[in-house]
């Protein structure tokens, strides 16, 4: 099992499986001007473009950003198949090579918890123009009691188990996280992240708000197997004859205890804004 997920060995699933964004995110965005038309936006940790691609529809400039060239080939690709154009930058979101002040906005949609937060937050902001706006967007399927969800996650515990040693630093971390930093766990499971309107604020942003909402996401079973092949903790982790047998054993789960196609997987939309400050913006 490797130690920091690698999702160019998932391109191909990602960019076929994983569902889009609902609309109605890309509405409340716009509403807070965030992909409004003609505005340049980079997107960091793009992946395959989910939410660069509906930016370059709506009439933005849209950069993408991935530190994974497999998955920028697939944004190229699928953007192409789409007819819009956009930027591609391999690099990463701590460090991007971008220049100052160079976009009106900025987003990270579900890979912020890939990124060292307080350096990414700070190259954001070196990025924005002043009065520019981040916005931090997450995407977490829900488990509630007797879903899919919750059946794909226990079958994920019984065949992919973590080694010893790694989960008991894992639990040790959280033991101590919750007696010093509570707000990093207190919405473990629940798809919010609160943690994320502080970094900000520690780090020059200002006017911070959130939203968040609940989104039914049809999956067929194909897409659902799909989707855990490209997860962190599957695809781009474990060697291919572990993902395989996975695989095979998440199909018989559905064909036994969810059937019905499509699948109607909860997922959360959370949402953190905040804004650099129009004087005073500098940010080394």
């Amino acid at each position: 099992m490797a130690d920091k997920p690698d999702f160019g060995r998932t391109a191909a699933d990602y960019a076929r499986h994983r569902a889009g964004f609902p609309a109605e995110l890309f509405e409340r965005l716009r509403a807070l001007v965030v992909g409004a038309a003609g505005q340049r936006v980079l997107d960091l940790g793009a992946g395959t473009g989910a939410v660069g691609r509906e930016l370059a529809r709506a009439g933005c400039a849209a950069t993408y950003l991935d530190r994974s060239p497999e998955l920028l080939a697939e944004a190229r690709r699928l953007d192409g198949e789409a007819g819009v154009q956009a930027e591609y930058v391999e690099g990463v979101a701590e460090s991007t090579g971008l220049p100052d002040e160079a976009f009106d906005a900025a987003t990270a949609a579900v890979c912020w918890h890939w990124f060292d937060p307080d350096r990414a937050a700070r190259e954001a902001l070196r990025v924005l123009r002043p009065g520019g706006a981040l916005a931090i967007v997450h995407f977490d399927w829900i488990a509630t009691p007797g879903s899919v969800v919750e059946d794909t996650e226990r079958l994920m515990r019984e065949t992919l188990p973590t080694p010893p040693g790694r989960e008991a630093a894992r639990q040790a971390f959280y033991k101590l996280a919750r007696k010093v930093k509570p707000e990093w766990v207190s919405a473990e499971g629940a798809g919010v992240h609160p943690d994320r309107l502080t970094t900000l604020a520690r780090n020059g942003f200002e006017r911070l708000e959130s939203f968040s909402f609940d989104s039914p996401t049809p999956y067929s079973h194909a897409d659902w197997r799909g989707r855990l092949r490209s997860h962190a903790a599957v695809g781009a982790t474990r060697r291919a004859d572990i993902v395989e047998r996975f695989d095979r054993a998440l199909a018989a789960m559905l064909a036994q205890k969810h059937a019905r196609e499509p699948l109607e997987v909860l997922h959360r939309v959370f949402v953190v804004i905040g804004r650099k400050p129009r004087t005073g913006t500098s940010s080394a």
